[in-house]
């Protein structure tokens, strides 16, 4: 084993990662992983695993979809990996937007079925929020947070928002909003030195105040999952502190909804904690390219298909 858990975070990649054919192979190779699938469509009420497997992409693309299907692929790797190595507990977990779902299923605070259930709820709400409150979001390259705070705060009116949403690593960041106050701050974004200023092909504007309409909403359905205290460290989103009590995890995953993913900070913070390996579970080794430009010593390895597994040891 390549690990030591005293200095190795598991991290859990949000919407942007999911790929037709996520999970397949790990589910034919790892019995515990293919229980995990048919577990989800149980609860689902329908095959989110053919989806997953076969597509069609854009169905998979659709947001309603795209989460719990990510989710379910993150968990599948999760219960894998302590199936096979049950003393390999990591020193902390943390999840990229609705990745920090999944961190919160694997620190053992929230249970698969109501993640589930919460992750397929918050799909559904973050749609319902983009048809009523239409919204959209860029990436902007090679800018600062500090810079793109201001040019952000100058784009903005009082009824048109842009903000920073995700801060990802040195370099790229998202920012999110009202269409027209977005075009401006890519507009400004450029003028102030970015490389390049990309919209993105979604049609809702997460993390900032246009998910407004379906907060009360949102708040319910995290306050109807029973929560417990995490036995692993979650660092959180919202401020990128270790939250460790049922009352701070639902307190971030509530907030996270109209806040910025702080991930650098995140990073940093594990970083801080004396993490040295990240090991991304799931589809995809976006978080990975991140925590590369965040610190390009620490060790980094994906975990979402068998061959990852034959990797790790």
């Amino acid at each position: 084993m390549k690990l030591d858990p005293r200095t190795t975070a598991f991290i859990f990649p949000g919407q942007g990662s999911q790929a037709a054919g996520m999970g397949k192979e790990l589910a034919e190779a790892y019995p515990i992983a293919g229980q995990t699938f048919e577990e989800a469509d149980s609860l689902l009420g329908f095959s989110l695993s053919k989806l997953m497997w076969e597509g069609p992409k854009e169905e998979l693309d659709e947001t309603i979809n795209t989460q719990p299907a990510l989710y379910v692929h993150s968990i599948a790797a999760w219960r894998t990996m302590t199936h096979l190595y049950p003393h390999l507990k990591p020193a902390s977990v943390a999840g990229h937007s609705l990745g920090e779902l999944s961190a919160l299923t694997a620190s053992g605070a929230l249970s698969f079925s109501d993640g589930l259930k919460l992750v397929r709820t918050r799909g559904e709400l973050m749609k319902r929020a983009g048809e009523l409150n239409p919204g959209g979001m860029a990436a902007i390259l090679g800018v600062d947070i500090p810079t793109l705070d201001r040019v952000c705060t100058e784009a903005s009116t009082v009824d048109e928002i842009v903000q920073v949403a995700n801060d990802n690593c040195p370099g790229q960041v998202v920012i999110s909003g009202h269409k027209p106050a977005l075009e401006r701050a890519m507009q400004a974004a450029k003028a102030a030195g970015a490389k390049r200023a990309l919209p993105l092909a979604v049609s809702i504007a997460a993390h900032s105040p246009l998910m407004a309409s379906i907060q009360e909403e949102w708040n319910a359905a995290v306050d109807a999952c029973a929560m417990e205290e995490p036995a692993i460290p979650v660092i959180g989103n919202v401020h990128a502190n270790a939250l460790l009590s049922a009352d701070e995890l639902r307190a971030d995953i509530k907030a996270q909804m109209q806040s910025r993913v702080r991930w650098t900070e995140s990073v940093e913070r594990m970083l801080g904690m004396g993490m040295q390996a990240f090991v991304e579970a799931g589809s995809g080794e976006v978080l990975l390219g991140m925590v590369k430009r965040i610190e390009p010593s620490a060790r980094r390895f994906p975990l979402g298909s068998p061959k990852d597994f034959e990797t790790l040891v």
